[in-house]
């Protein structure tokens, strides 16, 4: 009987008005995100003096990437479930801490083999991190101060994409690649530390967690993950691609119809008949796919075309990749006062027209025109970043935005790995790695198809719409029938 009371005391949304308290949860969140953003990108302009320190090919080191995304993407959902039933703090503290072990590990690491697996314990202590920190801090804020909140929490995310290539190529010159590693260890041990002194616990709804829900969304996600991003190697059609990603299919689909009769649901799917939720996380998969996807080839055309390394490409690009720091913040308050939708729509379009320009011009454009070009299309996103978490988050109760975000976050993991993929088999059907000329060949439709992601979620994203326009949705008709 006494533990009643204080389970619903535990339960209820710990918002502050302590603005100290308020800066103390944005920090640690933030922090803690920033870091592992910054880690899914730092290691790809490192790969070259890793390959040469390890004596392994420049494929095998491809997968320290790989795994960190595999990891990541598989362990979101999860994640999120555990959050709500056993603590968000408590959990989130323990994904910092296993994150933070992780990377001691990779910066130990005697071979590549370990490095690997290293790597992929350091995703899933990602997925940890990545929606709890931003459950935890929307829970903390007000409703009406989310969309500016999470701006800020979107702007690091910029400011980690454009920080990663800076950074692993900054640190891999000056030091060694081993630092790219370390730097995290103070870090995440602060954060830990200050994490479970400051910041108060917050539950989601009291349920059992859905083992048989986690285990099948798992496999599912690992399999069709693991042959998105094998595809371009084994080929498309192989026995390897195709067994895998059926399997992967098969596996959610039983995800789905085993939550359809579960007791207790990992994912609600009345969650689904949400317009907003629904429509939101369709434009995470597809706004994250046409980023990514973008960013990979074009810092890929950078530096084979137009000649400049790895730290110079990631200085000229600069003003694309950081656009998102100054533009979200803005992007997320104007957001609270005019709408979501019609940011999420404006600036999901204009990205779109940048990439299409992009894909037809990229041959004769300057560098001043492409960067030009590019800081449009940064704008654009910097405009959806904030906003489509935010309608996410905004349209399920407090005690439902550890799935919410879970459920987003890994359709924003497994949108970037799709559209790369997509992109890639695009690149290889009409050109090569080689010369400056077929790389061109490939870049240009290449584009093309992330502009053609970024178009659909622009279709999506004005789909979306606010939970006060479905609340009246629902209570006009009952007001009809009362008043007839």
């Amino acid at each position: 009987m006494p533990r009643k009371p204080k389970r619903i005391a535990r339960e209820a949304p710990p918002v502050s008005s302590d603005r100290r308290g308020l800066g103390w949860i944005l920090g640690l969140t933030s922090t803690a995100y920033f870091m592992v953003v910054l880690d899914a990108l730092v290691v790809i302009t490192a790969l070259p003096r890793m390959q040469e320190d390890l004596h392994v090919g420049l494929t095998s080191l491809q997968w320290t990437v790989n795994a960190y995304g595999i990891a990541f993407a598989a362990g979101i959902i999860t994640a999120a479930a555990l959050g709500d039933r056993l603590g968000r703090l408590r959990v989130f503290n323990a994904g910092v801490a296993l994150f933070t072990l992780a990377s001691a590990a990779c910066a130990l690491a005697p071979n590549a083999s370990t490095l690997i697996a290293a790597r992929t314990v350091q995703g899933l202590g990602g997925a940890i991190v990545l929606p709890l920190s931003l459950t935890i801090l929307t829970v903390a804020f007000p409703a009406e101060r989310r969309g500016t909140i999470v701006g800020i929490y979107g702007g690091l995310a910029g400011l980690a994409v454009a920080a990663g290539p800076l950074v692993g190529g900054a640190v891999t010159e000056g030091l060694d690649w081993h630092w790219i590693f370390w730097i995290n260890v103070p870090i995440g041990a602060a954060t830990v530390v200050l994490s479970a002194r400051l910041l108060a616990e917050s539950y989601g709804t009291p349920e059992r967690v859905d083992l048989p829900g986690v285990a099948l969304i798992s496999a599912g996600v690992v399999a069709i993950v693991w042959g998105l991003v094998r595809a371009n190697t084994s080929g498309w059609t192989s026995i390897e691609i195709v067994t895998t990603l059926t399997l992967g299919a098969a596996l959610l689909g039983a995800f789905f119809l085993w939550e359809r009769h579960a007791r207790e649901p990992m994912l609600p799917l009345r969650l689904l008949r949400i317009r907003a939720f629904a429509a939101g996380n369709a434009t995470a998969f597809l706004m994250s796919g046409s980023i990514f996807a973008a960013a990979f080839f074009v810092f890929q055309y950078f530096q084979f075309v137009r000649g400049y390394s790895p730290l110079e490409t990631g200085i000229r690009l600069l003003p694309w990749l950081a656009t998102p720091i100054f533009v979200a913040p803005l992007a997320g308050a104007i957001s609270d006062r005019v709408g979501r939708r019609a940011m999420m729509g404006a600036g999901l379009l204009l990205q779109t027209l940048a990439f299409a320009w992009i894909a037809v011009n990229a041959s004769s454009a300057s560098y001043l025109e492409f960067v030009l070009v590019l800081l449009a299309a940064g704008v654009g996103i910097s405009m959806a970043l904030p906003t489509v978490p935010t309608a996410v988050l905004s349209s399920v109760a407090p005690s439902e935005m550890g799935k919410a975000s879970g459920v987003n976050n890994t359709m924003q993991r497994f949108g970037a790995v799709f559209a790369v993929a997509i992109a890639s088999s695009v690149f290889a059907a009409y050109g090569k790695l080689g010369t400056p000329a077929t790389i061109t060949d490939g870049f240009k439709p290449a584009l093309a198809a992330c502009a053609v992601f970024s178009l659909l979620a622009t279709i999506t994203a004005l789909l979306t719409t606010s939970p006060a326009v479905e609340a009246r949705a629902e209570l006009e008709p009952a007001q009809a029938r009362i008043a007839s």
